[in-house]
């Protein structure tokens, strides 16, 4: 019987996929870029965020070199920005201590911010044909399905037994097609819900095929309920039609992103802004509120328009505070919601 690789690779030959942008050059940094953009998110969203950050960004020194406000407007849209931070990050530890290059070596690669061990064995396999396995999201329910584990993956018991799993099924060679292969067959034809099962090749190897367990496998982690949130964003804008930015604390929620003013209410928006800009008339709500989810809680985002207001003097004098024109607003990092929320001064 053919091993679990060579049957993955030749069903790779037939009908995995072979154009993605960073297969052509498959160089380390392309490699890198490509799968912190894919933790999380899907290729079909990363492809024109990729090609537009390389197209900006080409090489490490280029990343390194960049301010951090031009990756994150890169970066805006995509979600989870510690990624993109880290990023920046890693890209200045690199030209310090590696020479502008990414390390070859498993330790010195994993040190790095935002490269955990699925990561670098990624960037190693891909880029350089090391034999080291990966168990992103997709790697890990072929290999409970194929295997029968009954345990919910991120827990520490089931994740040893499907990283011992991934390290034997790795073959001799063609590493970096046997990675994408891997990822390719979980994105495509062992999808979380309906499985396309009669095109799989590793079908007659499958416990869960062969014990109707498809459905139940790999176990679920139970989800409490959200909780929501409330608050209010201001769009405030002066007698220029300029928008007032502020910039975000670099922990928490959009970590150093610009957004809008954020209060509880209105007495306590109209206290904040007194330091800054004269009121002049009555704020008016932009449409219906927005609704916006995160892994652990849900906020309910109220957007208040203040209209042709006078600038104090001493709004100068906050470097986190910015008046920005809203055709300039695509050079800077800003929450996909805000985004949103803007859009609705144009229309």
């Amino acid at each position: 019987m053919s091993t679990f690789a060579e049957r993955l690779l030749a069903w790779f030959d037939q009908a995995g996929r072979h154009d993605l942008p960073w297969q052509h050059p498959r160089s380390p940094y392309r490699v890198w870029l490509a799968e912190v953009m894919l933790q999380q998110t899907q290729v079909r969203t990363v492809i024109p965020y990729y090609q537009r950050f390389t197209e900006a960004l080409p090489s490490l020194p280029a990343l390194a070199l960049a301010p951090l406000d031009q990756v994150l407007a890169l970066w805006s849209g995509l979600g989870y920005y510690s990624r993109a931070r880290n990023l920046h990050r890693a890209a200045g530890i690199c030209m310090a201590t590696h020479g502008g290059d990414l390390p070859c070596d498993f330790t010195a690669l994993g040190a790095l911010p935002g490269i955990g061990r699925s990561t670098a064995g990624a960037i190693l396999a891909q880029a350089h044909g090391l034999p080291y396995p990966i168990l992103d999201g997709n790697v890990r329910r072929v290999l409970c399905r194929l295997h029968g584990i009954d345990g919910w993956p991120g827990c520490a018991a089931t994740q040893q037994t499907l990283w011992a799993l991934a390290q034997s099924h790795l073959p001799a060679a063609r590493l970096a097609d046997y990675t994408q292969a891997q990822m390719d067959l979980g994105a495509s034809v062992c999808t979380r819900s309906k499985p396309r099962c009669g095109e799989c090749p590793l079908r007659d190897q499958c416990l869960a095929y062969r014990q109707q367990r498809t459905a139940d496998l790999p176990a679920r982690r139970p989800k409490p309920a959200l909780p929501q949130r409330e608050t209010q964003m201001l769009l405030v804008q002066d007698q220029q039609q300029r928008l007032l930015l502020t910039r975000r604390p670099p922990i928490g929620i959009w970590p150093s992103l610009w957004s809008l003013p954020q209060v509880n209410d209105r007495s306590e928006a109209e206290r904040w802004l007194s330091a800054i800009v004269n009121i002049g008339a009555t704020p008016q709500q932009l449409g219906e509120p927005l609704l916006h989810t995160f892994s652990h809680f849900r906020l309910r985002i109220t957007p208040l328009h203040y209209a042709m207001v006078q600038s104090k003097s001493s709004a100068g004098d906050n470097p986190d505070l910015q008046w920005r024109s809203l055709d300039s607003l695509d050079q800077i990092g800003l929450p996909a919601p805000v985004r949103r929320l803007i859009s609705r001064l144009a229309a």
